[in-house]
């Protein structure tokens, strides 16, 4: 099956509520489970400390054995075991999932009001 398929094109272009239904067929076709708030921030962490750890090892070795090439490669390594650790989303970024309310519910239980501040001093009367 090709993708767009033929009844979504309209003149050589997709319109916007066409593409919609398109991305929309995508999106359930390939639909994964989104990485959560800890996830992300795991994420962002190990990021941080593997590219941090893998800068000095390779700084370390390239000036130890004199090869800026040496020290080239072993950062782009890292690099690219670090991008395979963090962007796809594996299950451990995906522990603390977010429990959403149906639309049903939010009707049931209708969102806070903020109440007014109330100022507890009282200001001194002057005659």
């Amino acid at each position: 099956m090709s993708y767009p398929p033929q009844s979504l094109i309209v003149r050589g272009t997709l319109t916007h509520s066409l593409l919609a239904q398109y991305f929309s067929a995508l999106n359930s076709r390939f639909s994964l489970p989104k990485m959560d708030w800890q996830g992300q921030n795991l994420a962002e962490k190990l990021m941080q400390i593997m590219l941090l750890a893998f800068a000095v090892i390779a700084f370390g070795t390239g000036y130890l054995t004199a090869s800026f090439q040496s020290m080239i490669l072993i950062y782009a390594g890292g690099v690219v075991l670090t991008t395979l650790v963090t962007v796809p989303n594996w299950p451990f970024f995906n522990r603390h999932p977010l429990k959403w309310l149906d639309p049903s519910e939010v009707e049931k239980h209708p969102k806070p009001q903020p109440s007014p501040i109330v100022n507890s001093k009282k200001k001194p009367i002057k005659k």
